[in-house]
Parts: C-alpha cells; sequence; structure tokens
C-alpha cells in the first residue's frame, strides 16, 4: 500500500476540524441528560447550560470548542501503517493549525520554544493498533485533564486498599475526590487495573475512546459492575460541574484490566474533561 495521497492528509485535517468542534453524540447527550438532573437556576445548570450552548455555537461555526486544543493522539488500524505515516498525520496537524483548527500548542520541554504547526518529535502521538477495520480515531486531551490524571501501587495504606476490586474503588474514588473541579468537571475516567507503568496510562487512555454506553470488552460482568458503581459513588460527592456543586461530577467511567507481575499492582486513572473529543474516519 502507497503512503497517504493529499486526499488522505486533507481527510485527517477535516477529522481534526470535526473533533475540535464537535462533542460525539453519546457525550452531548450525557451533558444534556446531567442538566435535566440538576435544579434549575443551580450553578450546577448554569455551567453545563453554558457548556451545552458552547458547543452548539463551536459545531455551527467549525471553530474549536475548547481553547487548549489539547495533545493529539491517533489510533491507526495496523492494516493502514504504510498510508497513514507519523509524516502524513504531521501534514494532517500542520494544515489544521494553520486553518486555526488547533492553536500553537506544542512547546520544547527543553528550551520553551513554541513548535508552531504543533508538529515534532513525539507530536501528534500516534498509536498503530489491530482495530479490524481501516479507521483511524483522534483523541484530543486537554492539559487540564492531562494534570489530573493519576497512577496508584496497591497496597496503600493511606486509603487503606489492598490489592483488591475493593482496593481499586478506593483509588479512583480518591482520584475523583482530588481532582475536584480542577479537571473542568463533569469528566470520564479511563481506567487500567494492571499493566506496569507505562502500558497502564496507554490502556486507560484507550478506555476513552469507548462510547459511554459500551460495555467492557468481554461481558465482563465485575468490571462492569464497578462501572457503574464508582459512577455512582462519584456522583454523590457533590463536587458537580466546574466543581461548583450538583449532582453531575462524572458522565462515565470505563474500566479495563491487563496482567500484572506478582511484585506489582498498578491502578491508572485517566480523567478526560467533559470535552472528550474523539472522532473516528474509515479509510478504503
Amino acid at each position: 500500500m502507497q503512503s497517504g495521497t493529499d486526499n488522505d492528509v486533507e481527510r485527517l485535517t477535516e477529522l481534526i476540524r470535526d473533533a475540535s468542534s464537535s462533542l460525539p453524540d453519546d457525550v452531548e447527550r450525557a451533558l444534556n441528560e446531567a442538566l435535566l438532573r440538576e435544579e434549575d437556576g443551580s450553578s450546577a445548570a448554569v455551567v453545563l447550560r453554558t457548556i451545552l450552548d458552547n458547543c452548539a455555537l463551536a459545531r455551527r461555526q467549525g471553530t474549536p470548542l475548547c481553547q487548549d486544543t489539547g495533545t493529539l493522539t491517533f489510533f491507526v488500524d495496523t492494516d493502514l501503517r504504510r498510508r497513514i505515516t507519523p509524516e502524513v498525520l504531521k501534514s494532517a496537524v500542520a494544515r489544521a493549525t494553520e486553518r486555526g483548527c488547533l492553536r500553537k500548542n506544542c512547546i520544547d520541554s527543553v528550551d520553551g520554544r513554541s513548535y508552531d504547526d504543533n508538529c515534532a518529535e513525539g507530536a501528534p502521538v500516534v498509536h498503530y493498533v489491530e482495530r479490524g477495520e481501516p479507521t483511524v480515531t483522534l483523541v484530543m486531551k486537554g492539559g487540564g485533564s492531562e494534570n489530573m490524571s493519576r497512577q496508584y501501587s496497591l497496597p496503600d495504606a493511606s486509603l487503606g486498599a489492598g490489592r483488591d476490586l475493593k482496593g481499586v474503588r478506593r483509588c479512583i474514588l480518591d482520584a475523583v475526590q482530588k481532582t475536584q473541579g480542577y479537571g473542568c468537571a463533569p469528566g470520564i475516567l479511563g481506567v487500567c487495573i494492571g499493566g506496569d507503568r507505562a502500558t497502564g496510562f496507554e490502556v486507560a487512555k484507550e478506555q476513552l475512546l469507548r462510547p459511554l454506553d459500551e460495555q467492557p470488552a468481554d461481558g465482563d460482568a465485575a468490571l462492569a459492575k464497578l462501572e457503574r458503581t464508582i459512577l455512582e459513588e462519584a456522583n454523590t460527592l457533590g463536587i458537580g460541574p466546574m466543581g461548583l456543586g450538583g449532582r453531575t461530577t462524572l458522565l462515565g467511567v470505563k474500566i479495563a484490566s491487563r496482567p500484572r507481575v506478582p511484585a506489582s499492582f498498578f491502578v491508572t486513572v485517566a480523567y478526560m474533561c467533559w470535552a472528550c473529543r474523539r472522532r473516528e474516519c474509515r479509510f478504503q
């Protein structure tokens, strides 16, 4: 298969624009449902209504719905490896930046200079994964939500958390409690139980690709129950939208597990703000 064409670059540029300016249907539906749960005139209701108004305006104008256009992470099906190369993706990112779909959002960590086209070694982030169909999926994750991501090592005496699902639950709820409104609540959690430190974060972030109504892989009843429990308990904490109080602290919780070595038991939480910008495009 040949490397990507200019038409491929243009399709990926449109993918970036669409992801930047329009929330997935399931996320916007969850925000609308959250608004119905809040008391009319409350701070929570005002915040949620403002978010939804902002989303409608961004979609109508085709402009970014959040000033932080975030870290761009592409999940590319392995069958597209030779066609949708990192160079092709960088071309699309540069084109999207030039068109105003992305702000200048990439800084050299050593000397502080700006990569004005948002392209550098490791930027954007690219993962080649077996998805079973020729698709490219983009997730845009803002810095505020990334700062709220956490990793725990069990057992954790400070939380009274042992090496079991009860301990996992304590870790996840602790992450929500510590985040408060700093991560632009209401948020979405991607969680990985197990793995090593690096794969824990990768798998946790990958859970953010899942629609909010999707069940865990292989119909894992224990993980499905844990997802429901965390969502229900988090929404009784009173943190609410932007940390101003209310009944909606989380919109969803998505959990996966990975094997671990006996010496390690990590719980990794990838926090996503309400602006859960993910979009997929299919190539023939």
